[in-house]
């Protein structure tokens, strides 16, 4: 009786298009946001900083960062069918292009230097992205798997990336926002949390937006069948490339925050190796292909999940820490097994028919 579209009333094309249609999703979305946005980092500047930092550092920012970069590779996969594993290489790129702006031009916003590292993945990925136009499904997989293991090389191998530092690392130096520090040893855990958030809540409003108007049908017609949609008019050049561009800038966001704000320090062979990029589409298959909800369902199963299977077996379990690692592998893999098997769509179809149940309530059709 209480998700119900009954009382709904539409006068405007607008507002039959709007994001939200539902009055109650309208309400529930901007609870979410302001909750998010405005009560928990005030939550987080109220507590000692040491309680903060064990609820951002492990939690809240992996979340945030690992949701944009799933919006990123659910446009690509999931949206436009364009098989990817080497997301971890293009948030290398996001990664190393932030490295470079802060330390060549010091003086430059940070806001800045994280939008134009996510425009230089998205020229990337677009260059990686050209053999879409005449392989698909596994070769563009093992295709975009050479590209991960080229980029994290090309990292590693030229000094300039690095600046030539003899370990080899980067290192994010101290950076500030509005006099307020985001980036060092300095900056609040309350900072960096609603500096992801910002980022997160814009892509994703974007995002979203982007896949319902004609670009993002365009990119569902190639993903359902790449022959009938050039037939009907949709250009697989400009709509697989910019498939690729759009998800190669949420990525290289992603990877930014991901080096600059949360780690501070980054290898390219161990931070953005092809683990990454598999955690990464673990994400998105966990919480549903071609859903926004389910990159932010799948980013915090596989973010919560280590944390849980750690409390239960190490912390209360007394078993080893190597014995809990294999374990926890095999429970992951377990889940993708039967999420591909029962239901493919993942958490976010599950959610849908939890809200198609309400909807239906008390009635059986």
């Amino acid at each position: 009786m209480f998700y119900r579209e009954t009382g709904d009333f539409k006068t405007s094309y607008s507002a039959d298009t709007q994001t939200f249609p539902i009055k109650l999703d309208r309400y529930r979305f901007w609870a979410i946001a302001i909750f998010a946005g405005i009560l928990v980092p005030l939550w987080i500047a109220s507590v000692p900083r040491q309680s903060a930092e064990f609820f951002v550092n492990p939690i809240l920012l992996p979340f945030l960062i690992f949701s944009l970069a799933a919006i990123g590779l659910n446009i690509l996969t999931g949206y436009c069918g364009q098989v990817s594993l080497g997301t971890g290489g293009f948030m290398a790129v996001g990664a190393y292009a932030c490295y470079k702006l802060t330390t060549a031009f010091p003086d430059l916003n940070l806001v800045l230097v994280i939008f134009a590292s996510g425009a230089i993945t998205a020229g990337v990925g677009v260059l990686f992205g050209l053999p879409s136009l005449r392989i698909k499904g596994f070769y563009l997989a093992v295709a975009t798997l050479a590209a991960q293991f080229f980029l994290t090389w090309m990292f590693s191998k030229f000094g300039w990336f690095y600046n030539n530092s003899a370990t080899g690392q980067i290192t994010m130096p101290p950076r500030e926002v509005f006099g307020i520090a985001i980036t060092g040893p300095d900056a609040a855990p309350w900072a960096t949390y609603f500096f992801c958030f910002f980022f997160v809540f814009v892509m994703g409003w974007a995002a979203r937006n982007l896949v319902r108007g004609r670009v993002g049908r365009s990119w569902m017609a190639i993903r359902d069948m790449d022959i009938a949609a050039e037939i009907i008019g949709v250009n697989p050049l400009k709509t697989k490339l910019s498939a690729f561009a759009v998800s190669s800038f949420l990525v290289g966001i992603a990877g930014a925050l991901y080096f600059g704000v949360w780690y501070g320090s980054a290898e390219p062979t161990e931070a953005f190796g092809i683990t990454l990029s598999f955690q990464i589409l673990f994400m998105i298959i966990i919480g549903g292909l071609g859903s926004m909800t389910g990159s932010f369902l799948g980013a915090g199963f596989m973010v919560l999940l280590p944390i849980l299977l750690k409390k239960l077996m190490v912390d209360m379990g007394g078993m080893e820490v190597a014995v809990a690692k294999h374990i926890e592998i095999v429970v992951v893999g377990a889940l993708i097994i039967l999420f591909l098997i029962l239901e493919p769509h993942g958490l976010a179809r599950l959610w849908q028919l939890a809200k198609e149940k309400l909807r239906l309530w008390p009635f059986p059709y």
